[in-house]
């Protein structure tokens, strides 16, 4: 056995002895071969060699394991409530949670031992203290299922989120097209589209948020923007706005669902620099922006 073997090993028994409370050691030769005998079964190699050390018959270690579970459910509650009060801030609150929804959030978070899970479910306890109603009991279930994968394209999808404040919603800008005019139906319509993976989202980013059901699948478009007429994003601080210089102009974005919209919300990240450049340059020939 190599030195990382043994140390792979070691971790892993002690990982066991973490969460069933005993230790575990390898069984004699003579009873695996004994118990090969009982079942007229030729040794495997990949048989299980190892028992529970312990005189306590199974359901005593049973009760020892759901104990051992319950401390553990019982801390990361805590933990998470306190940080729910670290990161309160001294507002007017509108209400108290929902019972109902405060016993789903208790049973979906006492499992949360990650210490960055942690202070997003802080926050979530915080949102529905202050305003009750703003986080669903799906956005907890789709925020308790999620893999780190699905997280970090969340992240990353973040940066790039301009809030809409006459929809409530978030989306992703992603480009414009001009709709060609009466008197020049033989031509196409000038049309720019951004390469979001250059800021950092790629494709497979995205299916993996439409995947979860975080971002609608299908592209929106906005209604046709006439010359002088505005658009206004909210970029966490920023102020962005987007006004046509000509008629007839179609901005095309992605749209966050209500549970995208909810998550979202526990993310505060600057706008992304580069998709700010990208936007920039994709939108200069017809539009007029304005940060403030």
């Amino acid at each position: 056995m190599t030195i990382k073997n043994a140390q792979a090993r070691s971790s892993l028994a002690l990982l066991i002895e973490e969460k069933l409370g005993y230790a575990m050691i390898k069984q004699p030769k003579a009873a695996i071969q004994s118990e090969d005998r009982r079942f007229a079964q030729t040794p495997d190699a990949n048989q299980n060699q190892f028992i529970v050390r312990s005189e306590h018959g199974v359901l005593k270690r049973a009760l020892k394991r759901s104990q051992l579970q319950r401390i553990a459910q019982q801390r990361n509650i805590e933990s998470i409530m306190g940080m729910s009060l670290t990161l309160c801030p001294d507002v007017t609150s509108r209400g108290r949670p929902d019972p109902d929804w405060l016993e789903h959030f208790i049973a979906l978070a006492e499992d949360i031992a990650n210490s960055a899970m942690q202070k997003l479910w802080a926050k979530i306890l915080v949102g529905e203290s202050i305003a009750p109603g703003t986080f669903s009991i799906k956005s907890l279930q789709t925020l308790k299922q999620m893999t780190q994968k699905e997280a970090d394209a969340l992240q990353r999808c973040a940066s790039l989120c301009g809030y809409l404040e006459k929809e409530d919603s978030y989306l992703i800008l992603l480009g414009f097209y001009k709709k060609p005019s009466l008197f020049d139906l033989l031509r196409k319509g000038a049309k720019e589209s951004l390469n979001l993976a250059q800021a950092g989202l790629s494709f497979p980013h995205i299916l993996t948020l439409m995947d979860i059901n975080l971002i609608y699948r299908q592209e929106i478009e906005s209604a046709n923007l006439q010359k002088g007429q505005s658009l206004t994003l909210a970029y966490q601080g920023k102020h962005l706005s987007i006004e046509a210089n000509s008629n007839d102009l179609v901005l095309s974005y992605y749209k966050l669902t209500q549970t995208g919209d909810e998550l979202k919300k526990l993310i505060n990240t600057p706008v992304n620099k580069t998709y700010r450049q990208l936007l920039g340059k994709a939108l200069e020939e017809e539009f007029t922006l304005h940060w403030n």
